[in-house]
């Protein structure tokens, strides 16, 4: 005796892609602390050189990290 659900192959499943909303950013880049906002108002302009020329380079980093971001969502 035949039972009648087993006698037919079961219908093949069928895959349905539903887009869903994601953040496209991961971690934002941490801010850094700049030499050049810890200065008093007394500096000197060689000290005020200085200190942007030493904050440059972290500067540069961080921005980069943000373009990465930036390039994540696109």
């Amino acid at each position: 005796m035949l039972l009648a659900g087993c006698g037919t192959a079961p219908p093949a499943p069928v895959r349905f892609e539903v887009p869903v909303m994601v953040p496209c950013v991961g971690e934002v880049p941490v801010r850094p602390v700049y030499e050049f906002d810890k200065l008093p108002a007394t500096a000197t302009d060689g000290d005020i050189i200085l200190a942007l020329a030493r904050d440059w380079s972290r500067g540069r980093l961080y921005e980069g990290g943000l373009e990465a971001v930036i390039a994540g969502c696109r």
